[in-house]
């Protein structure tokens, strides 16, 4: 089976954020952000963190320099979700079993989604297994698009959605669990064939699907796992959730 292995992407700046801080270190509830996203996979028994730093990547690095399961990747250049992972390729080399990619702007992630991802990825033979969410509104989501007998075909972006697509109610949430060597084939695949010229990881699982692999999307994450940060609006509110919930900064 393998062991599990994560990659967290943790490139970004978080422009508006209106700070020159690393967007995964800002402070939610007194601990930086990263730090939740690192928990809940520890919680799942993760053995390797691969960390994707970018934007004062020694500042990332510096404040997690105590995690000892923790490797540091450097995406010099931002040029997508799927060049942040072709950064890992050294550090995927040789690896069995999953690995779940997960952003490190997502303290909300649950542990519980993340079981039952890898118990489905790992007793049902999956190349990729897409953890997605379905929300009442979802308005400026990649949807998650269907075929008539409810297997996944693909992502479609809001912007490239027809009228009808628009009405998918089930959306991507950036959390996919790969099987290693079928990621490292996807990931030779990738173009940057798309009009901002940038490699997007959205396009993994349909390169595998085409292949003939097994790709399936899963409806597991809970509601409050939509919440991701960019402002200081939405660190506020993610901030007000976790107190509902009931985190602390322990």
């Amino acid at each position: 089976m393998g062991k599990r292995v994560a990659v967290v992407l943790a490139a970004g700046k978080g422009t508006r954020m209106q700070s020159e801080m690393p967007k995964v270190l800002f402070p939610v509830l007194g601990r930086p952000m990263i730090e939740y996203v690192l928990d809940a996979l520890r919680k799942v028994n993760v053995e390797k963190i691969i960390c994707v730093v970018g934007y004062r990547a020694e500042d990332v690095k510096a404040q997690l320099a105590g995690h000892s399961d923790l490797v540091f990747v450097e995406q010099t250049e931002q040029l997508g979700t799927g060049h942040a992972v072709q950064m890992c390729l050294e550090e995927l080399k040789g690896t069995e079993g999953g690995v779940v990619v997960l952003a490190g702007d997502s303290p909300l992630v649950q542990p519980s989604s993340l079981g039952e991802l890898f118990e489905v990825f790992e007793s049902q033979g999956h190349s990729c297994l897409l953890g997605t969410l379905k929300r009442g509104d979802p308005t400026g989501l990649g949807r998650i698009v269907r075929d008539s007998g409810g297997g996944f075909e693909g992502i479609v972006e809001e912007k490239d959605a027809t009228p009808q697509q628009r009405e998918i109610t089930e959306v991507n949430m950036s959390t996919y669990v790969f099987d290693a060597p079928r990621l490292v084939e996807a990931l030779s695949r990738l173009t940057n064939d798309n009009a901002q010229g940038e490699y997007y990881l959205t396009d993994c699982p349909r390169i595998l699907k085409d292949l003939g692999d097994k790709v399936d999307a899963l409806p597991v994450l809970k509601s409050c796992e939509a919440y991701s940060i960019n402002s200081r609006e939405q660190l506020a509110e993610v901030e007000r959730v976790m107190t509902e919930i009931g985190y602390n900064k322990d």
